[in-house]
């Protein structure tokens, strides 16, 4: 399995409207950037991802799973970019602000930190347990 991080401005889609999805999900779509393609095309379902609230907030706030594995983005007049279904798992009793991210010795290499401008992000299972920790989830 691996991990990923999921950036969403909240007023334009937000941790709450990933969650009213429900079990069905939503596609992850409107991805331009050619590394981020690549991480969508790397997940695989079951895959699990941190949700992250970009601008406003800043922080990780909730856990998607991959539903659907990647498939033409129809947003893309192109029809080189793809995405990706997620559904909501559950919240982080406390969220993870990328200030936390920033100060933590045990992230100082984790993508958030030295790509932060990338919109779908790898995360490595050693950050993946250590955020899971610090927000107050077990195992």
């Amino acid at each position: 399995m691996a991990y990923w991080l999921f950036k969403s401005e909240p007023s334009a889609w937000s941790w709450d409207d990933q969650v009213k999805a429900g079990a069905k999900g939503t596609n992850w779509n409107g991805v331009r950037n050619h590394t981020a393609k690549l991480n969508l095309m790397a997940m695989k379902k079951g895959d699990l991802g941190f949700f992250y609230h970009s601008n406003e907030g800043k922080e990780i706030v909730g856990i998607v799973e991959v539903i659907k594995e990647h498939y033409p983005d129809p947003t893309d007049p192109k029809g080189v970019f793809c995405m990706v279904d997620i559904k909501a798992v559950e919240p982080l009793p406390k969220p993870f602000t990328l200030e936390m991210a920033k100060h933590d010795p045990a992230l100082e290499k984790m993508s958030l930190i030295t790509s932060f401008r990338l919109s779908v992000q790898p995360v490595s299972a050693v950050e993946w347990k250590h955020i899971r920790k610090v927000s107050g989830l077990k195992g």
